[in-house]
């Protein structure tokens, strides 16, 4: 296989793999949200947590881990990820190590839940931390991958029609969930879901060694760490438009810190029985799977803040709903439109800061930005909500979960310019 030597040449490769990579890349983001699915950080790691005896902060603390461990790493790595003329020797090396953890956790649920429930409840949470650091560390290096295979003009779709294909394997997965929580007492059910994410895992391995990455220019060797982060502190303070946008996204985390609780909540304050966390993933994958058909093509006709905006939108809608939602039955319209959130954050979450960077060769430093920067409001939120169940009650956290994900709808509405639309100069 020859590599691309000229800026002609590199178009000639994407064009000529184009379809290859399209289903190669979508098929590993589809197959690793299946497997998600069945370790939803939203339903399923809460539900396991609680049978474990967690308290309401150990619970705020699943998603805080898992947002630490996604964000925190990542602009650290970009430097490094920068230097690489290849990113898919680096992705494929280290990926196992987000991969394997699954299969621990089934172990545990197995073996360790019933003799040693605090240990299993504290291994869980080094697994989920295993898991997200090193999807950290790699996430610069594969939207840089996806940013070199799959064109600008195409970003939003691939990413809605992978997520898409994501929802409706984890939607066939859910009903899978329901059926082994209702007939497996836990935690052997829970054990059930983690083997079936472990083998979407490795199936997602599978697809994305596949991909075919085009080789570019020599880049410069990665400078030292204290150099580099005085270089990312200088474009941060002189590009006005992501420190706007990075703000707005620390308002509608704040706004996201209930999301882990809305299972919990209905748990107890419904006494609703285990299959409704089957149920409830089913309605998230649902929303999901609805705002993926929308939001993908809007997002190539429009830019990616449009999609964001609805998100955040339905966000605020599903805090509102949380407080307000009079029955168990109805219950489930919250998961809808917490999905239909996660869908705009999966298809223009990331993408965005791809076209926020000024060229290609510092789209790992903006994709590490968007991240990392934001990790202490990300990694905070969600613990200062355990902590205020427990002070206030679930009314309380719902009512601050509303108002900052207003907050952020209303900065990214009224300062962030879509950057898609500037001038010369965008990825």
């Amino acid at each position: 296989m020859s590599l691309p030597r000229s800026v002609a040449d590199h178009e000639r490769f994407v064009q000529q793999h184009l379809r290859r990579n399209v289903l190669a890349l979508g098929g590993d983001f589809a197959l690793y949200m299946v497997g998600l699915a069945f370790a939803s950080q939203a339903t399923i790691l809460p539900a396991f947590a609680a049978h474990l005896g967690a308290s309401n902060l150990v619970i705020g603390a699943i998603p805080a881990l898992m947002t630490l461990g996604w964000n925190l790493p990542s602009l650290f790595a970009a430097g490094y990820t920068e230097s690489l003329a290849r990113k898919m020797p680096f992705v494929l090396r280290y990926t196992i190590w987000e991969r394997l953890p699954f299969l621990g956790l089934a172990v545990v649920a197995f073996f360790l839940a019933r003799p040693a429930p605090g240990l299993s409840l504290a291994l869980m949470l080094g697994m989920l931390l295993l898991i997200t650091g090193t999807g950290g560390v790699l996430m610069p290096a594969w939207m840089d991958v996806v940013a070199r295979t799959v064109p600008v003009g195409v970003r939003g779709r691939f990413f809605a029609v992978s997520s898409l294909l994501g929802g409706a394997g984890g939607l066939l997965g859910s009903v899978f969930t329901a059926w082994v929580l209702a007939r497996m007492p836990a935690p052997d059910g829970y054990a059930a879901c983690f083997l079936m994410a472990t083998l979407c895992m490795g199936l997602s391995y599978v697809a994305l060694a596949r991909v075919r990455e085009p080789r570019v220019a020599a880049p410069d060797v990665a400078p030292p760490l204290g150099i580099y982060l005085r270089r990312v502190a200088r474009l941060l303070r002189e590009d006005r438009n992501l420190g706007w946008f990075l703000l707005s996204r620390a308002l509608i985390f704040v706004g996201m810190m209930a999301s882990g609780f809305y299972t919990v909540y209905a748990l107890r304050h419904y006494a609703a029985p285990d299959w409704a966390v089957g149920v409830f993933t089913t309605a998230l994958l649902a929303g999901q799977m609805a705002g993926n058909v929308a939001l993908g093509a809007l997002a190539d006709r429009a830019g990616h803040l449009a999609p964001l905006a609805i998100g955040a939108g339905a966000l605020l809608l599903a805090n509102v709903g949380a407080l307000l939602v009079p029955s168990l039955e109805l219950f489930f319209v919250v998961f809808v439109l917490q999905g239909l959130h996660l869908a705009a954050v999966n298809v223009s979450g990331l993408s965005v800061l791809l076209e926020f960077a000024p060229s290609p060769a510092a789209r790992p430093t903006y994709v590490g930005l968007g991240t990392t920067l934001l990790t202490p409001v990300a990694f905070g939120a969600p613990l200062v909500a355990g902590l205020v169940i427990d002070a206030f009650g679930f009314p309380v956290l719902f009512v601050a979960a509303a108002l900052g994900s207003l907050a952020g709808l209303a900065l990214l509405l009224g300062r962030v310019r879509e950057p898609r639309h500037r001038p010369a100069g965008a990825a």
